[in-house]
């Protein structure tokens, strides 16, 4: 039985969790669960106001991860620019896969999430639920971008626009 490889983050290294977006870790923690000792990364997401305690030995295995390199950021941008792919699929289907990919914490997929959703002022209205989801892919994307540029996500979030609006035009 092999040990879970123990990740190299440390306290406010700010990281990305698959299931909430990005977060900061804060502290690195000894608690007594049933009996064992285990050690635990104190993560905060400060828009959110939650804390979530992640065993350091489950932290990979569970997808959480550093910022995106600067070669994915670029990837992700880049899909952003491209066109539009939206499957003719039922919108059920279609909504599970892209809530997948916003839960995934892979920042292509959240671009393609984002890209797919985007509406031009001249096309049609967003359901409420695909308005939700795109809403939430779109602030995945902006949290995260913001963090590796070391930009506020309101700048970030109108350089987002600006690369949807422009891919339209």
């Amino acid at each position: 039985m092999s040990k879970s490889k123990k990740p190299e983050f440390h306290p406010n290294d700010y990281i990305v969790y698959p299931a909430h977006g990005v977060g900061q870790i804060i502290s690195i923690e000894e608690q007594e669960v049933a009996g064992f000792k285990l050690e635990l990364f104190v993560i905060v997401f400060e828009k959110d106001k939650m804390t979530l305690r992640v065993p350091t030995n489950k932290a990979i295995e569970i997808g959480m991860r550093a910022l995106a390199s600067g070669d994915v950021v670029d990837h992700a941008l880049k899909t952003l620019k491209g066109k539009a792919k939206v499957k003719k699929a039922m919108w059920s289907r279609r909504a599970q896969e892209y809530d997948e990919k916003i839960n995934s914490g892979d920042l292509i997929a959240i671009a393609e999430v984002v890209r797919d959703l985007h509406r031009a002022d001249d096309q049609r209205e967003q359901s409420y639920s695909e308005r939700q989801l795109y809403e939430r892919a779109l602030e995945r994307l902006t949290r995260e971008l913001a963090a590796v540029n070391g930009k506020d996500e309101v700048s970030m979030a109108r350089e987002i626009d600006t690369l949807l609006v422009g891919r339209a035009a």
